[in-house]
Order: C-alpha cells, then sequence, then structure tokens
C-alpha cells in the first residue's frame, strides 16, 4: 500500500515538473513569436515609411504627399513621421478610413482624400486649426462630425458624390471662412440651416440632390454668387430669392419648376442663369438677335429667355409671384 502511494506521489512530482517544463516552453514561443511579429512591423513600418517618403514631393513651397492608383487601405503610424507634411493629395488608393491621428498634423493645409471609400470622417479632424480645404467626394461618408467645426481655417469643403449624405450639423455656420461648398449628387432634402448661416460662402452646389423647395431664409446667403441647383425637384422659388443682391450664376436646370417668378426682374446682378428641362407652362421664343456672333453665344434658357418669359406671363396675364404655386400645379396636386 505504501509503495503504492510512494509510486503515486513521484509520478504526480513528475507530472507536475513536465508541465511547468511545457507551460514554461509555451511561454517562451509566445513571446518569441510576439518578438518576431514585432520585429515585422518594425520592418514593415520601415518599409512603408521608406515608401511614403518616396512620395513626398514639394511644389510652390509646400510639403505634399501625393499618391495615385496605388492599394493603400490603410495609412501607417509612421506616416507621424512626415508630420511637416503641409498637403495629402490621396487619390483612388482604395483607403478605408481617415487615420485617428490625423489631430497630430498640425501643419496641414490641404487634406484631399477624394476617390476612396473612406466611411466616416474622425473627430481628431477638429484639431487641425490650419487646415484650408478638406477634399473628400467620391467617398461613402454619411455623417459629418460637429468637431469639423473647429476647422476656423477652412475655406473650401468638397462632399460631393458621398451617396447617403443627407445634413450637415448646426456647428459648421461656425465656418467663418469658408467660402466654397460643394454638396452635389448627395441625398439632400432641403438647404440645411448650417449652409444658410454660413456667413462668407459665396460659392455652393447643390445639384443632383432631392431638392423640392428653397427657404424662405435663403436671403441670409448674402454672400453667395454663385448657386447650382440643377437635377433637384424643386417646384417653385421663394420670394426671398430676389435680395440675394451678389447672386450672379443660378443653374436651375432640370427641376420641376412650371413658372419664373416675376420678382427675379429685381435681380440685377444676375450674369447667368438656365431654366433648361424644366416644364414650364408657356412656350417663349426669343426674338433673332440681329448679330450672328450673338446668336450663336446666346443661352437660350438664360438670362434673356428669363425677361422674355416673364413679360410674356405678364402679357398673358399669368405671372406669379414667388412660391406661388401656378393653377396648373394646384389641378395637378388636387
Amino acid at each position: 500500500m505504501s509503495e503504492n502511494v510512494v509510486s503515486t506521489g513521484a509520478v504526480n512530482a513528475v507530472k507536475e515538473v513536465w508541465e511547468k517544463r511545457i507551460k514554461k516552453l509555451n511561454e517562451d514561443l509566445k513571446r518569441e513569436k510576439e518578438f518576431q511579429q514585432k520585429l515585422v512591423r518594425i520592418w514593415e513600418e520601415r518599409v512603408s515609411l521608406t515608401k511614403l517618403r518616396e512620395k513626398v514631393t514639394k511644389e510652390d513651397g509646400r510639403v505634399i504627399l501625393k499618391i495615385e492608383k496605388e492599394e493603400w487601405k490603410t495609412l501607417p503610424s509612421s506616416l507621424l513621421k512626415l508630420s511637416q507634411l503641409q498637403e495629402w493629395q490621396l487619390h483612388r488608393i482604395g483607403l478605408l478610413k481617415i487615420p485617428e491621428f490625423i489631430g497630430r498634423f498640425q501643419n496641414l493645409i490641404v487634406l484631399d482624400l477624394s476617390r476612396n471609400t473612406i466611411s466616416e470622417i474622425p473627430r481628431g479632424i477638429g484639431l487641425l486649426t490650419r487646415l484650408q480645404e478638406l477634399i473628400l467626394s467620391y467617398n461613402r461618408i454619411k455623417t459629418v462630425p460637429m468637431e469639423l467645426s473647429y476647422c476656423a481655417s477652412l475655406e473650401k469643403l468638397e462632399l460631393a458624390v458621398n451617396r447617403d449624405l443627407s445634413d450637415l450639423p448646426q456647428e459648421l455656420s461656425n465656418l467663418l471662412k469658408l467660402t466654397h461648398l460643394d454638396l452635389s449628387m448627395n441625398v439632400f432634402t432641403t438647404i440645411p440651416p448650417a449652409v444658410l448661416n454660413m456667413p462668407a460662402l459665396e460659392w455652393l452646389d447643390m445639384g443632383s440632390n432631392r431638392l423640392e423647395q428653397l427657404p424662405d431664409t435663403i436671403e441670409r446667403m448674402q454672400n453667395l454668387h454663385t448657386l447650382w441647383l440643377q437635377r433637384n425637384e424643386i417646384t417653385c422659388l421663394p420670394e426671398t430669392i430676389s435680395s440675394m443682391k451678389n447672386l450672379s450664376t443660378l443653374v436651375l436646370s432640370n427641376n420641376k419648376l412650371q413658372d419664373i417668378p416675376e420678382c427675379m426682374e429685381e435681380m440685377t446682378n444676375l450674369r447667368f442663369v438656365n431654366f433648361r428641362d424644366n416644364p414650364l407652362k408657356l412656350e417663349v421664343t426669343l426674338p433673332p438677335s440681329e448679330n450672328i456672333d450673338e446668336e450663336e453665344e446666346r443661352e437660350l434658357f438664360g438670362l434673356q429667355f428669363m425677361h422674355t418669359y416673364i413679360q410674356e406671363s405678364r402679357r398673358a396675364g399669368t405671372h406669379v409671384n414667388c412660391s406661388t404655386p401656378s393653377p396648373n400645379s394646384i389641378d395637378a396636386d388636387g
């Protein structure tokens, strides 16, 4: 009996020793594997950094990282060693996300990441207080963080062709230097309040969205000189549009306008307007021009057309004020 106990004890002791040795061996192997992986990462980071350095150029005194049509789904942290960069131009590289460390590039003036597959903008973008241009067109962005409003130097923002973008945070009205905004080819159903309250905005493209009407408060955009609204579903125009005294270009082609309101005669600064492909109820023929060159250059649905249409509408007794639906549209709705 005692011999069996001794034998069992000896076996257990040997087993325990081997288990400790195996455990230690596994731990050593795990550490070795982690070390090897770390070496691989370091090597990959160095290789990536070398590749990135090869893509850095200098144009007009500005340090630019320029990559196009290469596979860079993510950007390595080694990029932080190039903190002197003032401009990123990364196009068609399959980039999935803007790195979280973007806020550490305090010298960035231009960030152009158009034509990638980016789905969100990190909140750290707000740390880029020197950023003047942010180009994120042709991506998959659905929302814009309010932190973007902290980019106090931003002058140009392009978010065209993101398909599912439908609103902007109200805080973006704090972008006091923003003059250029492209929101075309998205799914906006109205001009966001943030846009209406941008004090310096001069150029706005909201073409190819789902706008059905323009807000009465559109007159707030007093510095706006160019407004693109083509390919929407706009049925009428607000009377306040005539108060946009600096507006010189207005594109309304491919909408659902049935009339051109009389108040637009007051827009004396208009130099280019386009009403092409709207279901206007009056057929207007422009008088022939005596100058052949002028005849060739004349926009068939442009400024002269607008004034002629309003005059014809007035003579026919069918002219409407802005925002007043025509009888045809009332019948159609009824």
